[in-house]
C-alpha cells in the first residue's frame, strides 16, 4: 500500500512539472497567432461538485481562457474527509429520558471539513476543441488546504441514584485521552448527540493538496460550461488528522489519497 501511495504521488508531481513547463513556454498571448483567432470568450466561471472515496467537495473556479486549448484558473472549495473505517449505525435500546437513540459512527473522534484554495491549468488534447461535441483534456491543480476538526459528541448511559433507586441517565461527552476506554466500549454508547454540538471547539491543521484528472467537456467553447472529470487527488497535512480513535489496529494518517468524480457547470464571458 505504501508503494502504491508513493507511485501516485510521483505521477502527480511529474504531471505538475510538465504542465508548469508548458505554461512557461506559452505564458504570453499573441493575438496574431492562429491559436487565438476566433476566441469569443476570455473568462470562465464554474461551480463543481466532487465525490471521492471518503467524502465530497463543493467548489467554485475562476478561469482565464488563454488559448483554444488552455485555461488557467483559481479554485476555492469546501468539503468533508472521512475514514473508510467509519460506518453509521443505530442501537436498538430502550428509550431513556424520552430521547430516541440517534445514528452514530463507532470510534469516530472528529468530523473533518477541508478548505482548499488552488491554482490550476486545464488543457484540451482533443481536435474537437474548436467544434461542438465532446472535447477531452487533462486538469492539474495544487495549493494550500486547511483541515477543520469538529469534535464528535456521543450520548452515554450512566447509572445514578435518585430517591434511593438506581436509574439510567444520559450523559453527553466528546472524546478525550482520559475517556478513550468509554468511547471504545460499544455497550456504554447510547447514540449520537446533535451534530451542532462541538462547533464552538473547532481545531485547525494546515496542509496542501494536488490533483490530476481527465475531463470531458461538451461544447468546449460554448457560452455554458458542461463537463465531467475523473482523477486522483492527494491531501497532505503537517500532522495526523484524528478522524478515528486510534487503536493498535486503527491508525490515523496525515496523508489522504482519493479517486474522484467531478461535475462542472458554469458560464463563459468576454
Amino acid at each position: 500500500m505504501q508503494k502504491l501511495k508513493a507511485f501516485y504521488i510521483i505521477v502527480v508531481l511529474f504531471t505538475l512539472f510538465v504542465i508548469q513547463a508548458d505554461a512557461q513556454v506559452s505564458s504570453k498571448t499573441n493575438l496574431n497567432d492562429e491559436r487565438f483567432k476566433g476566441i469569443i470568450y476570455r473568462k470562465e466561471t464554474t461551480v463543481d461538485f466532487t465525490l471521492h472515496n471518503n467524502g465530497f467537495l463543493f467548489g467554485v473556479n475562476f478561469g482565464d481562457i488563454r488559448t483554444y486549448y488552455r485555461t488557467n484558473y483559481y479554485h476555492l472549495g469546501i468539503g468533508t474527509m472521512g475514514s473508510p473505517r467509519e460506518h453509521s449505525q443505530t442501537k436498538n435500546v430502550s428509550i431513556i429520558d424520552d430521547v430516541l437513540p440517534k445514528k452514530f459512527k463507532f470510534g469516530k473522534q472528529n468530523f473533518v471539513f477541508i478548505l482548499r484554495a488552488g491554482k490550476g491549468t486545464k488543457k484540451y488534447i482533443s481536435d474537437k476543441a474548436k467544434r461542438k461535441g465532446v472535447s477531452i483534456g487533462y486538469n492539474i491543480e495544487f495549493g494550500p488546504s486547511l483541515a477543520i476538526l469538529k469534535p464528535t459528541y456521543l450520548n452515554f448511559v450512566e447509572q445514578i441514584v435518585v430517591n434511593g433507586e438506581l436509574q439510567n441517565n444520559l450523559a453527553t461527552k466528546k472524546y478525550t485521552d482520559e475517556n478513550k476506554d468509554l468511547f471504545t466500549d460499544y455497550d456504554q454508547i447510547y447514540g449520537g448527540a446533535p451534530f451542532s454540538k462541538g462547533f464552538g471547539e473547532l481545531g485547525f491543521i494546515p496542509g496542501g493538496h494536488a490533483k490530476a484528472g481527465l475531463f470531458f467537456s461538451v461544447g468546449a467553447f460554448d457560452e455554458y460550461v458542461k463537463a465531467a472529470e475523473i482523477g486522483i487527488m492527494v491531501d497532505a497535512f503537517i500532522k495526523k488528522i484524528p478522524i478515528m480513535v486510534e487503536t493498535n489496529q486503527n491508525k490515523n494518517s496525515p496523508v489522504f489519497i482519493n479517486l474522484y468524480v467531478n461535475l462542472h457547470f458554469g458560464k463563459r464571458s468576454n
